[in-house]
C-alpha cells in the first residue's frame, strides 16, 4: 500500500463518521477543497464511489460500507499501537468514547474524575448519556457502563460500583392525604410518576421483589418524564409517588423532603459495569480508565 492510500483511507473514516466534509476537515487540520480532491482520487484509484454527497451532508455508498467495516478495527488497531508507543514512554494520550446512565456517570465516574485526569492530562474523554442498551461496537463506542445483569456475555466486564437498591418515594404531604401503600399492589390506588423508555417508547415497570421472586408493576398517574431528575422534584412537590436510585433520594430521605415506602420490597441490582469488546490489546487509555474505576470492595 502506498503512503497516500494510508493517508486517504484514514482521511475517508473521518468524513464517513462525521457526515460532513466541513467537520471532517477541520479535525484533519485541512482544507474542505483538498480533502474532497483527496477523496474522488481515492474513489478514482479503487475504482468505486465511496460517498454520496448532497449540498447538505455526506454518507457512505453501499461500497462505502463495505470498505468502512474493514477499515474501523483496522485503524483502531494503529491506534492502540500508537497509544501503546505513548504509554511505554509514560504519556498516555488518546480519547476514550463512553456510553453510559446519567445515574452511572454521577455515582461512580465523576467521583474518580479529578485525580484521574490530573494523572493523565493527555487523556480526553466523551461520554455520551443514554438510557438504552447501546451496541458499543456499531455505535463505535470504547466502552459502555450498565448493570452487570444486562452486560452481553461476549462482552469484557470489569465491576467499579456496589450493588444498587431502588426506592420508592413520596412527600410528605402526598402521603398525608394518600395513605402509604402496604404492597406494591396498592400502587395501582396511587398517584405514580412514570418514567418513559425513549429507545422502545413504553413505561418503564416498577421491580419488586417477594421471599426471592422478581416481579414488575404498572402504575398510573398524571405524569410521565423521561428525566431522573424531574421524577424525583415532581415526588418532592408532592405530586406523586416515585421509583428512584436510593442513593439519590437518600438526602430527601434524611432531610424529610420525601418519604420511603414499600422498602422490604425493593430489589438490589448488581452494579455497574465497565463493559468493552474482547481485543488482542486493550487501549492504553482505556485500561487506565479500568484501573481507575475498578470497584474495591
Amino acid at each position: 500500500m502506498k503512503r497516500d492510500d494510508l493517508y486517504d483511507l484514514a482521511a475517508f473514516a473521518v468524513v464517513a463518521e462525521q457526515g460532513s466534509f466541513t467537520r471532517a476537515a477541520a479535525e484533519l487540520g485541512m482544507s474542505q477543497s483538498a480533502l474532497s480532491h483527496a477523496m474522488k482520487a481515492l474513489e478514482e484509484r479503487l475504482g468505486a464511489r465511496l460517498l454520496s454527497r448532497t449540498t447538505r451532508s455526506v454518507s457512505t455508498t453501499e461500497a462505502g460500507e463495505t470498505l468502512l467495516r474493514s477499515l474501523r478495527p483496522a485503524l483502531a488497531e494503529i491506534n492502540t499501537g500508537v497509544d501503546a508507543i505513548g504509554a511505554m514512554r509514560g504519556k498516555l494520550s488518546g480519547t476514550v468514547r463512553i456510553t453510559a446512565t446519567k445515574h452511572a456517570v454521577s455515582s461512580v465516574v465523576m467521583p474518580v474524575l479529578p485525580g484521574f485526569l490530573e494523572s493523565h492530562p493527555g487523556i480526553r474523554l466523551e461520554m455520551i448519556i443514554d438510557d438504552n442498551l447501546t451496541d458499543i461496537v456499531a455505535d463505535r463506542f470504547d466502552a459502555g457502563i450498565r448493570f452487570g445483569n444486562i452486560i452481553e456475555k461476549d462482552m469484557i466486564a470489569v465491576r467499579i460500583g456496589p450493588d444498587i437498591r431502588m426506592a420508592v418515594v413520596g412527600a410528605p404531604s402526598y402521603l398525608a392525604e394518600h395513605p402509604a401503600p402496604r404492597t406494591p399492589r396498592e400502587l395501582a390506588g396511587h398517584r405514580c410518576i412514570n418514567y418513559r423508555l425513549m429507545k422502545s417508547g413504553g413505561l418503564y415497570a416498577w421491580d419488586f421483589e417477594e421471599k426471592g421472586r422478581a416481579f414488575e408493576v404498572r402504575v398510573e398517574g398524571p405524569l410521565v418524564f423521561n428525566n431522573g431528575d424531574l421524577t424525583r422534584e415532581a415526588a418532592r412537590a408532592g405530586l406523586g409517588l416515585a421509583f428512584a436510585y436510593e442513593n439519590e433520594v437518600a438526602d430527601d430521605i434524611a432531610a424529610g423532603r420525601l418519604t420511603r415506602v414499600l422498602e422490604k420490597w425493593c430489589p438490589t441490582f448488581p452494579g455497574y459495569y465497565l463493559y468493552h469488546p474482547s481485543r488482542r490489546q486493550t487501549p492504553p487509555a482505556l485500561a487506565a480508565l479500568i484501573a481507575a474505576l475498578r470497584y474495591k470492595s
